[in-house]
């Protein structure tokens, strides 16, 4: 994998705020690289998560185990933020895991720091407020296609929602999200003749 810099992340920035000169130092000083493994656990369940990812190259996915299965709530793919939500905001431990589907480049931002830039950039507030929004709408659909939806339909779905990276999910895991099982998805996936 290439050497990660942090242009993306500004670009992503910039499609919602203007990224003054000042917050963007201040970014470059609280930013860490990081790269994990495929497979590799980010996050346990026992663990309060105190920092969010932004993936640079590369997929996380946030699960939890239900009766020693394990249950997939989402992808994050290149360009997206991820950390466990209510953890993150709670400092509090949760239930799921963080782990990497395939070796991923991503930045690091401590919550300690998320607060000082919201502190003193409220700019940063208005981005986090915008790209949260698009999560809750991401969210607010997948919870529609889990309840009112056929199987076929939630795999539509999980194509939709994923157009770059749902070719590289291994099935399994694809399957836990859609809430089928990997012989339907199996099905669905087969061309029809």
């Amino acid at each position: 994998m290439p050497l990660i810099t942090l242009n993306e992340l500004f670009k992503a920035i910039n499609r919602h705020i203007t990224l003054s000169p000042s917050l963007k130092q201040a970014l470059e000083e609280r930013l860490s690289s990081v790269v994990f493994k495929k497979r590799e656990v980010v996050l346990h369940p026992h663990q309060v998560c105190t920092k969010s990812y932004f993936i640079q190259e590369g997929i996380l996915r946030l699960y939890y185990y239900k009766e020693e299965k394990e249950i997939t709530e989402f992808f994050s793919g290149v360009g997206e933020w991820v950390n466990s939500p209510r953890s993150f905001m709670s400092r509090q431990p949760d239930i799921y895991y963080l782990d990497a589907v395939q070796e991923t480049k991503a930045w690091t931002l401590h919550v300690e720091d998320l607060l000082y830039l919201f502190e003193h950039f409220p700019e940063m507030e208005r981005y986090s407020r915008m790209d949260m929004g698009s999560i809750f709408i991401h969210l607010m659909d997948r919870l529609h296609s889990l309840r009112f939806s056929t199987a076929k339909d939630k795999y539509l779905h999980f194509l939709a929602s994923y157009p770059d990276i749902h070719h590289h999910i291994p099935l399994g895991m694809a399957a836990s999200y859609i809430g089928i099982t990997q012989e339907t998805l199996s099905r669905l996936r087969r061309p029809k003749k």
